[in-house]
């Protein structure tokens, strides 16, 4: 299974995969609602956004059992707005009640989205799809180290009116146990001008203008430096979308996933994306001297991730 795209459903293909054998995850699955792909069975086509999470987290249980009790999850989620897409939205018949489990609605003319309880929002409604499956996730037994922030510098703009432009993403980081997990720290360099948290050394004394009336000797001779090749990288990180002219809409750079691949993942180790794409995963993987293996529904994009790798790094999958 090593260096190797399998054209199948990415949940039937997990569960062909031996227990216990993947270094990292790194994923980003298609948005909901949004894209139709051409294919039969591909995730994001699901009626409910609530059915898109819930099978999210099926898939990902798989990625758990595959992922070995050192390994790392990365996931790329985008969000979506109710009534936004390829028909997300149907008209409400507002003689009727919207219920699910602990309230009653009642919903404006032509608002709700769908005749199943658990899933309707109002039109326009941001439905927080990463965060409800990063809590979903949480309660299926995934341990969240974090959560990025992909911010998009040259993002498009957008043509709405009535609300900011979205330039960013989430990514979670997750792992299976709290200790012993694989992590490689990255760095980023430290801020200039130098800042209350970035200067050599912090003299508190409790007499500077921010320690002032605390009384604070904490920090005293602190060196705020311990590596000199940079501090730890933070949470925001901006990347540039970086647009491939053959592959589909949801473009992921290299530059994202090397970061998730060399913190998450050994060198040889073994990279599982369940939502290949247009392969990026897999370049990137061998860029860094590891492995891959991957699933992608869509025929047509297997074979643009064999070009690729082939283009790339001389690499001939059978």
């Amino acid at each position: 299974m090593i260096n190797k795209i399998f054209n199948e459903d990415c949940l039937t293909g997990l569960k062909k995969l031996p227990a216990g054998t993947v270094d990292c995850c790194v994923s980003s699955p298609p948005y909901w609602g949004l894209r139709d792909y051409g294919v039969d069975g591909q995730v994001g086509n699901e009626n409910e956004y609530i059915e898109f999470v819930d099978r999210l987290v099926e898939i990902y249980s798989e990625v758990y059992r595959v992922l070995k009790p050192t390994g790392t999850c990365f996931v790329n989620l985008g969000d979506t707005y109710a009534g936004s897409g390829n028909g997300t939205t149907t008209k409400a018949d507002t003689s009727k009640y919207i219920e699910n489990s602990k309230q009653v609605y009642v919903l404006p003319n032509g608002t709700a989205k769908s005749s199943k309880f658990r899933g309707t929002s109002l039109n326009k409604s941001l439905l927080m799809i990463p965060e409800r499956f990063a809590i979903k996730m949480i309660d299926s037994g995934w341990i969240l180290r974090n959560q990025i922030i992909w911010h998009k510098p040259n993002q498009m703009p957008s043509s709405a009116k009535d609300r900011f432009t979205v330039d960013f993403e989430k990514i979670f980081f997750f792992v299976k146990q709290p200790k012993g997990y694989y992590f490689e720290q990255q760095l980023e360099p430290y801020t200039k001008p130098l800042d209350r948290w970035a200067g050599d050394k912090l003299e508190a004394t409790g007499t500077s203008e921010w320690d002032k009336g605390t009384k604070q000797t904490t920090y005293r001779n602190r060196n705020m430096r311990p590596n000199e090749n940079g501090k730890n990288m933070r949470t925001v990180w901006s990347i540039n979308t970086k647009p491939f002219k053959e592959a589909h809409f949801a473009v992921f750079p290299e530059k994202l996933a090397t970061r998730m691949i060399k913190s998450g993942c050994p060198e040889n180790g073994l990279v599982l994306d369940p939502f290949m794409g247009a392969g990026t995963t897999a370049v990137t993987a061998i860029s860094l001297n590891r492995n891959f293996v991957g699933f992608e529904l869509n025929s047509d994009y297997c074979k643009l991730i064999h070009k690729r790798l082939s283009d790339t790094h001389g690499l001939f999958l059978k």
